[in-house]
């Protein structure tokens, strides 16, 4: 989770870029995955003079702007959400396993009937008037993220023919600053539809593909108010949690 300062890094990112993957990370043109054909980078990465002042200009938050509601999916409208009440935490870590404190943590979902608060998301489901499906927190001094949200549903995208996407929670995180970004998604454990999602598919490591699945936790789960989902998010290094770049 980076910007490329040297002549090295650059190199590196524009082959990536142009189909090479890296590591565990797919092709950014994966051709199951439609949108990637239209959605990849062609052209190469330009780079910065002085990266640090371009950070320096970008927007910027305080701790005060995060609020208890802002983690807490379920307490953000006056009324109930409807679904499967959960818990999702786990940590953030380096490459060393090292915790990342004070990150920036958004989360963003569809509903427990698969349909996202979103003008372009015509899926034929039920909106809920209770539940936004957007969050987020800042971790703490173990690198750790707390969310009580609705377990989402599944839902169909034009992909390809009967495409339905699994039930997933996307995070994006920030760095030291905005220019810093890592997107990702977290999955449910045993999903059906696995075999069928070329996003899924798309990350060819065995070992890779499952880290992106939370675990269930009874531990976490609270008496007679939700299940409990633990997942852990590595920045960098060999067991980095998949990016969504594409």
């Amino acid at each position: 989770m980076h910007q490329p300062h040297t002549q090295a890094d650059i190199d590196r990112e524009i082959a990536e870029l142009r189909g090479a993957g890296g590591g565990d990370h797919p092709s950014r043109d994966y051709a199951p995955y439609r949108s990637t054909a239209l959605r990849h980078p062609k052209q190469p990465l330009v780079a910065l003079k002085d990266p640090e002042a371009a950070e320096l200009a970008g927007p910027v938050f305080g701790v005060t702007d995060v609020t208890a509601f802002d983690a807490d999916l379920t307490r953000q409208h006056l009324g109930e959400p409807l679904g499967e009440r959960i818990t999702v935490t786990g940590r953030v870590l380096d490459r060393d396993g090292r915790p990342v404190r004070g990150q920036l943590v958004e989360i963003w979902q569809a509903n427990a009937s698969g349909r996202y608060l979103h003008q372009r998301d015509d899926h034929p489901a039920p909106l809920d008037p209770n539940f936004s499906g957007v969050g987020r927190c800042l971790t703490d001094a173990d690198g750790r993220y707390t969310f009580t949200t609705i377990k989402p549903g599944a839902y169909p995208w034009r992909n390809h023919l009967n495409a339905w996407r699994p039930a997933h929670i996307h995070f994006s995180l920030f760095g030291t600053a905005f220019a810093q970004r890592l997107v990702t998604q977290m999955y449910f454990p045993g999903d059906p539809l696995f075999p069928f999602d070329p996003i899924m598919q798309s990350v060819t490591d065995d070992q890779a593909r499952q880290r992106l699945i939370a675990a269930y936790d009874h531990e976490l789960s609270k008496p007679e108010w939700s299940l409990g989902y633990r997942w852990d998010i590595v920045l960098d290094g060999p067991a980095a949690t998949w990016r969504e770049d594409s």
